[in-house]
Protein backbone atom coordinates (compact mmCIF):
# COMPACT_ATOMS: atom_id res chain seq x y z
CA UNK A 1 0.00 0.00 0.00
CA UNK A 2 1.27 3.58 -0.98
CA UNK A 3 2.04 5.67 1.83
CA UNK A 4 0.52 9.05 2.63
CA UNK A 5 2.71 11.81 0.81
CA UNK A 6 2.52 14.81 2.65
CA UNK A 7 3.87 18.15 2.98
CA UNK A 8 6.74 16.98 5.60
CA UNK A 9 7.96 14.50 3.52
CA UNK A 10 8.04 16.75 0.19
CA UNK A 11 10.65 19.35 2.29
CA UNK A 12 12.41 16.31 3.41
CA UNK A 13 13.29 14.76 -0.32
CA UNK A 14 13.39 18.88 -1.81
CA UNK A 15 16.40 18.44 0.64
CA UNK A 16 17.75 15.50 -0.23
CA UNK A 17 17.42 15.01 -3.68
CA UNK A 18 18.01 17.29 -5.20
CA UNK A 19 38.26 22.54 -32.39
CA UNK A 20 51.41 23.13 -51.09
CA UNK A 21 52.69 26.08 -51.27
CA UNK A 22 55.40 27.00 -48.45
CA UNK A 23 54.63 31.17 -47.69
CA UNK A 24 57.35 33.12 -47.24
CA UNK A 25 58.19 34.83 -43.70
CA UNK A 26 57.97 38.47 -43.40
CA UNK A 27 61.66 38.60 -44.24
CA UNK A 28 61.50 36.37 -46.79
CA UNK A 29 58.80 38.58 -48.64
CA UNK A 30 61.06 41.64 -47.87
CA UNK A 31 64.31 39.69 -49.42
CA UNK A 32 62.31 39.23 -52.78
CA UNK A 33 61.63 42.50 -52.97
CA UNK A 34 64.37 44.03 -52.70
CA UNK A 35 66.57 41.24 -54.61
CA UNK A 36 67.12 43.43 -57.72
CA UNK A 37 68.98 46.20 -55.65
CA UNK A 38 72.87 45.97 -55.16
CA UNK A 39 72.26 48.38 -52.31
CA UNK A 40 70.93 48.29 -48.96
CA UNK A 41 69.73 51.61 -47.35
CA UNK A 42 70.83 51.60 -43.54
CA UNK A 43 67.36 51.93 -42.94
CA UNK A 44 66.07 48.93 -44.78
CA UNK A 45 69.50 46.96 -43.28
CA UNK A 46 67.96 48.33 -39.63
CA UNK A 47 64.46 46.95 -40.44
CA UNK A 48 66.25 43.47 -41.65
CA UNK A 49 67.80 42.96 -37.92
CA UNK A 50 64.85 43.73 -36.78
CA UNK A 51 62.98 40.90 -38.08
CA UNK A 52 65.62 38.90 -37.60
CA UNK A 53 65.95 39.22 -34.16
CA UNK A 54 62.48 38.96 -33.86
CA UNK A 55 62.04 35.72 -36.07
CA UNK A 56 65.06 33.66 -33.10
CA UNK A 57 62.88 35.35 -30.37
CA UNK A 58 59.83 32.92 -32.01
CA UNK A 59 62.21 30.06 -32.15
CA UNK A 60 63.59 30.66 -28.58
CA UNK A 61 59.90 30.34 -27.18
CA UNK A 62 58.73 27.37 -29.50
CA UNK A 63 58.56 25.32 -26.49
CA UNK A 64 56.98 27.72 -24.21
CA UNK A 65 54.43 28.36 -26.86
CA UNK A 66 54.00 24.27 -27.65
CA UNK A 67 53.19 24.02 -23.49
CA UNK A 68 50.23 26.86 -23.86
CA UNK A 69 48.03 24.75 -26.12
CA UNK A 70 47.78 21.38 -24.16
CA UNK A 71 44.51 20.52 -23.46
CA UNK A 72 42.71 23.21 -20.63
CA UNK A 73 39.17 21.49 -20.88
CA UNK A 74 37.75 18.25 -21.48
CA UNK A 75 36.34 19.41 -24.75
CA UNK A 76 39.93 20.12 -25.48
CA UNK A 77 40.84 16.50 -25.85
CA UNK A 78 38.52 15.85 -28.85
CA UNK A 79 39.19 18.14 -31.63
CA UNK A 80 38.38 16.30 -33.87
CA UNK A 81 34.64 15.25 -33.06
CA UNK A 82 33.61 18.70 -31.43
CA UNK A 83 35.91 20.93 -33.45
CA UNK A 84 37.56 23.96 -31.83
CA UNK A 85 35.58 26.44 -29.51
CA UNK A 86 33.25 23.41 -28.75
CA UNK A 87 32.06 24.77 -25.06
CA UNK A 88 28.48 25.83 -25.33
CA UNK A 89 26.92 28.50 -26.08
CA UNK A 90 29.59 28.57 -28.97
CA UNK A 91 29.54 24.79 -30.10
CA UNK A 92 25.78 22.33 -28.90
CA UNK A 93 25.59 21.17 -25.66
CA UNK A 94 25.05 17.89 -27.62
CA UNK A 95 27.30 15.38 -29.16
CA UNK A 96 28.35 12.62 -31.30
CA UNK A 97 28.48 9.87 -28.82
CA UNK A 98 29.53 7.21 -31.33
CA UNK A 99 32.42 10.20 -32.81
CA UNK A 100 33.65 10.89 -29.25
CA UNK A 101 33.88 7.08 -28.39
CA UNK A 102 36.07 6.41 -31.68
CA UNK A 103 38.13 9.59 -31.21
CA UNK A 104 38.34 8.19 -27.18
CA UNK A 105 39.87 5.49 -28.34
CA UNK A 106 42.10 6.85 -31.08
CA UNK A 107 43.47 8.65 -28.64
CA UNK A 108 44.04 6.09 -25.50
CA UNK A 109 45.59 3.92 -28.62
CA UNK A 110 48.47 6.51 -28.48
CA UNK A 111 48.81 7.60 -24.99
CA UNK A 112 48.85 3.89 -23.61
CA UNK A 113 51.32 3.89 -20.86
CA UNK A 114 52.61 0.96 -21.68
CA UNK A 115 54.09 2.69 -25.03
CA UNK A 116 55.72 5.31 -23.24
CA UNK A 117 59.25 4.97 -22.78
CA UNK A 118 60.53 4.39 -18.90
CA UNK A 119 61.20 8.06 -18.20
CA UNK A 120 57.76 9.24 -19.38
CA UNK A 121 55.76 6.74 -18.37
CA UNK A 122 54.21 8.52 -15.30
CA UNK A 123 53.62 11.41 -17.72
CA UNK A 124 52.02 8.81 -20.05
CA UNK A 125 49.85 7.28 -17.04
CA UNK A 126 48.65 10.95 -16.28
CA UNK A 127 47.49 11.84 -19.72
CA UNK A 128 45.78 8.65 -19.93
CA UNK A 129 44.07 9.75 -17.17
CA UNK A 130 42.78 12.86 -17.93
CA UNK A 131 41.64 11.46 -21.41
CA UNK A 132 39.63 8.85 -19.71
CA UNK A 133 37.98 11.75 -17.03
CA UNK A 134 37.22 14.28 -19.98
CA UNK A 135 35.47 11.10 -21.53
CA UNK A 136 33.53 9.76 -18.90
CA UNK A 137 32.30 13.38 -18.17
CA UNK A 138 31.35 14.29 -21.76
CA UNK A 139 29.50 11.01 -22.81
CA UNK A 140 27.22 11.68 -20.14
CA UNK A 141 24.72 14.05 -20.51
CA UNK A 142 24.31 15.13 -16.54
CA UNK A 143 27.91 15.23 -16.17
CA UNK A 144 28.56 17.42 -19.13
CA UNK A 145 26.08 19.67 -17.98
CA UNK A 146 27.57 19.65 -14.43
CA UNK A 147 30.88 20.19 -15.80
CA UNK A 148 29.93 22.95 -18.53
CA UNK A 149 28.52 24.62 -15.40
CA UNK A 150 31.25 24.46 -12.86
CA UNK A 151 33.49 26.29 -15.52
CA UNK A 152 31.14 28.95 -14.67
CA UNK A 153 31.82 28.71 -11.24
CA UNK A 154 28.65 26.57 -10.93
CA UNK A 155 28.76 23.66 -8.45
CA UNK A 156 25.33 21.29 -8.64
CA UNK A 157 27.74 18.22 -8.38
CA UNK A 158 28.52 18.50 -5.03
CA UNK A 159 26.23 21.16 -3.42
CA UNK A 160 23.41 19.41 -1.61
CA UNK A 161 21.43 22.41 -1.15
CA UNK A 162 20.99 22.71 -4.58
CA UNK A 163 17.34 21.46 -5.36
CA UNK A 164 14.27 22.08 -6.89
CA UNK A 165 11.51 24.22 -5.49
CA UNK A 166 8.68 22.23 -7.26
CA UNK A 167 5.99 20.25 -5.04
CA UNK A 168 4.32 18.65 -7.93
CA UNK A 169 8.11 16.82 -9.24
CA UNK A 170 9.06 15.83 -5.87
CA UNK A 171 5.64 14.23 -5.58
CA UNK A 172 6.14 12.88 -8.60
CA UNK A 173 9.26 11.32 -7.65
CA UNK A 174 8.20 9.62 -4.37
CA UNK A 175 5.75 8.19 -5.48
CA UNK A 176 7.78 6.65 -8.75
CA UNK A 177 9.93 5.46 -5.49
CA UNK A 178 7.63 3.91 -4.21
CA UNK A 179 6.81 1.85 -7.46
CA UNK A 180 10.08 0.67 -8.16
CA UNK A 181 9.85 -0.67 -3.97
CA UNK A 182 6.42 -2.43 -4.79
CA UNK A 183 7.79 -3.67 -7.96
CA UNK A 184 6.82 -8.06 -7.87
CA UNK A 185 8.93 -8.78 -11.17
CA UNK A 186 11.56 -6.88 -13.07
CA UNK A 187 9.03 -6.57 -16.22
CA UNK A 188 6.85 -4.76 -13.88
CA UNK A 189 8.96 -1.54 -14.26
CA UNK A 190 8.88 -1.48 -18.31
CA UNK A 191 6.30 1.27 -18.49
CA UNK A 192 8.07 3.19 -16.06
CA UNK A 193 11.23 3.30 -17.66
CA UNK A 194 9.90 4.55 -20.81
CA UNK A 195 8.67 6.93 -19.09
CA UNK A 196 11.67 7.87 -17.06
CA UNK A 197 13.61 7.80 -20.32
CA UNK A 198 11.29 9.92 -21.69
CA UNK A 199 11.98 12.11 -19.08
CA UNK A 200 15.62 11.83 -19.00
CA UNK A 201 15.34 13.55 -23.04
CA UNK A 202 13.15 15.81 -22.34
CA UNK A 203 15.59 17.52 -20.01
CA UNK A 204 18.52 17.02 -21.72
CA UNK A 205 16.91 19.34 -25.07
CA UNK A 206 15.77 21.87 -22.52
CA UNK A 207 19.60 21.85 -21.16
CA UNK A 208 20.77 21.92 -24.68
CA UNK A 209 18.83 25.67 -25.37
CA UNK A 210 19.38 26.79 -22.17
CA UNK A 211 23.10 26.91 -22.80
CA UNK A 212 22.73 27.69 -26.63
CA UNK A 213 20.93 30.44 -24.93
CA UNK A 214 23.67 30.97 -22.46
CA UNK A 215 20.83 30.77 -19.48
CA UNK A 216 22.80 29.16 -16.68
CA UNK A 217 20.34 29.80 -14.21
CA UNK A 218 17.84 27.57 -16.31
CA UNK A 219 20.94 25.31 -16.76
CA UNK A 220 21.11 24.97 -13.53
CA UNK A 221 17.25 24.18 -12.70
CA UNK A 222 17.14 21.29 -15.87
CA UNK A 223 20.92 19.98 -14.42
CA UNK A 224 18.97 19.19 -11.09
CA UNK A 225 15.87 17.60 -12.54
CA UNK A 226 18.04 15.90 -14.69
CA UNK A 227 19.95 14.00 -11.30
CA UNK A 228 16.83 13.20 -10.40
CA UNK A 229 15.75 11.03 -13.26
CA UNK A 230 19.47 9.63 -13.74
CA UNK A 231 18.72 8.83 -10.61
CA UNK A 232 15.28 7.13 -10.98
CA UNK A 233 16.81 5.19 -14.22
CA UNK A 234 19.77 3.62 -12.09
CA UNK A 235 17.74 2.35 -9.40
CA UNK A 236 15.17 0.52 -11.91
CA UNK A 237 18.50 -0.98 -13.38
CA UNK A 238 19.61 -1.84 -10.08
CA UNK A 239 16.41 -3.26 -9.24
CA UNK A 240 15.71 -6.51 -6.66
CA UNK A 241 12.33 -7.40 -5.27
CA UNK A 242 12.22 -5.78 -2.13
CA UNK A 243 15.05 -3.83 -2.05
CA UNK A 244 14.74 0.01 -0.52
CA UNK A 245 14.98 2.70 -3.37
CA UNK A 246 17.28 5.72 -1.96
CA UNK A 247 16.84 8.49 -4.22
CA UNK A 248 19.78 11.16 -3.49
CA UNK A 249 21.80 13.98 -5.64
Amino acid sequence: MKTCINRAALSHLGGFLGSAERRACPRCAWLSGTVKSTHMPASSSRSFSQALRRDQAKVGSAPAAKESILPQTHYDYFTQTLGADAIPPSGPFGIDIRALRKEFLQLQAKAHPDLAPADRKRQAEALSARINEAYKTLQNPLLRAQYLLSLRGIDVAEDETAKVDDPELLMEVLETRETIEEAQEESDLDPLKETNDTRIQASVEVLDQAFKDDDMDKAKEEAVKLRYWVNIKESIDGWEKGKPVVLIH
